[in-house]
């Protein structure tokens, strides 16, 4: 309704400037070319009001309903009215970089090509131009093994099979679906291809097709070997990808089991843009299977996360050295029991060992009533009890309770 009124009032004002224009024609040549400037259209409108108020009144009429339209805008779509208000729309949208550096001359089915995205995945090197689900020019090359390290590869049209197969593809104006053409002989492919930190390899490509083709390549590539995306080094939580996803879910088990040994299994079929996921997850820690249903949200301030993380990060694995040498009679340390330590656990047991109860999950509630859960960091330097806790982004918080104001104290994992 609020978009109609809008309309209305526009096409109202329109129709008024027009006819007062027309009006101004029929007044003289001069007034009428005169009105086409704004400051000589109200000068003849003040000079000649009894011809030009009917039109100037059609005008004052389009006015209401834009005005009522842009009332109903405001308070049924603040955002959307904020945006129309503001005039961003009449600043052109930035022209996105480029997130690879392609140097290709040639072209593909007789057009320039000019491919925007580029990969190396599972064996198949893919180049694309075009943002859009099909793209309108791409080149996909299925090369006969899987990459590990550097590509060194020279194909001539004499060659024997078996050959990478090439496949060309093209998307033309009036058609829905692109049209492809595959082969996998008669042509020319050198590849040169080194690794460039951290998920990049770069280097030289030639691809030449038979005639009938009308497809010459040549120039430097880039191209990305996974889906994740760094920014500073660090990885892109905010790029919607099943690799990030797959960062994110092995960066969260490695934390909640206090173990880097995390081996995340195949993840169900995702569905993006989206701003949060439920996932069926299924993993192995410590070589124990685990399975657990999380939800991933994205946010604008941290990208992707598991909706609940609060568990403190992994320490790095300590270099060991050499122990000195002891006696026989020394008592070797025992192994740590694979019994599950909730059955025993006390506060007296806590202060007697607490390197046995490092960074697990406890409760405490102390004497007041109030209640305080998170990791066992260790007893501090004044016999207290320390628990650490994650908050919402950055940092953490720590609980530092005396013994003598715990009540109750319980262990959450075994």
């Amino acid at each position: 309704m609020d978009a109609l009124l809008i309309l209305s009032g526009l096409l109202l004002m329109l129709f008024g400037l027009v006819w007062l224009i027309m009006l101004a024609f029929g007044s003289s040549l001069f007034w009428g070319l005169g009105s086409l400037f704004p400051p000589l259209t109200l000068v003849y409108v003040v000079r000649h009001w009894r011809i030009a108020r009917k039109a100037v009144l059609l005008s004052a009429l389009g006015g209401i309903p834009l005005v009522v339209g842009f009332v109903l805008l405001a308070s049924n779509d603040p955002a959307r009215f904020e945006a129309i208000a503001s005039l961003r729309w009449l600043t052109p949208a930035p022209i996105k970089p480029n997130e690879l550096a392609i140097e290709l001359r040639g072209q593909l089915n007789g057009e320039p090509f000019a491919p925007q995205q580029g990969e190396l995945i599972d064996g198949v090197l893919s180049l694309r131009e075009g943002q859009e689900f099909f793209a309108q020019r791409a080149v996909n090359i299925h090369l006969p093994t899987m990459i590990n390290g550097a590509v060194h590869l020279n194909v001539l049209p004499t060659d024997a099979q078996p050959l990478p197969d090439v496949e060309i593809s093209w998307l033309l104006p009036e058609h829905d679906l692109p049209e492809a053409r595959r082969l996998n002989h008669g042509y020319t492919l050198y590849l040169d291809l080194k690794p460039l930190a951290p998920n990049k390899m770069v280097g030289d490509f030639h691809l030449v097709l038979p005639a009938q083709f009308n497809t010459t390549l040549s120039g430097k590539i880039e191209l990305f070997t996974n889906r994740l995306r760094y920014i500073d080094g660090q990885v892109d939580a905010h790029f919607d990808s099943r690799d990030t996803l797959s960062y994110v879910l092995e960066d969260y088990l490695q934390r909640r089991y206090a173990s880097r040994a995390v081996r995340l299994g195949k993840l169900p079929a995702l569905s993006f843009p989206a701003s949060s996921l439920e996932l069926e997850v299924e993993a192995l820690v410590d070589g124990q299977p685990q399975s657990l249903t999380l939800l991933l949200s994205k946010t604008e301030a941290y990208g992707w996360a598991v909706q609940g993380d609060q568990y403190a990060r992994v320490a790095e694995p300590a270099v060991l050295t050499p122990a000195p040498s002891v006696s026989s009679t020394t008592t070797t340390p025992s192994v740590r029991s694979t019994v599950d330590r909730r059955l025993r656990f006390s506060l007296e047991r806590l202060q007697r060992t607490p390197e046995q109860y490092s960074n697990l999950l406890i409760r405490v509630t102390t004497a007041q009533g109030s209640t305080a859960q998170g990791r066992f960091a260790g007893i501090n330097a004044n016999g207290r009890i320390v628990i650490r806790r994650e908050i919402t982004g950055p940092g953490e918080a720590s609980y530092i309770l005396r013994p003598d104001d715990i009540s109750q104290i319980e262990l959450l994992e075994p």
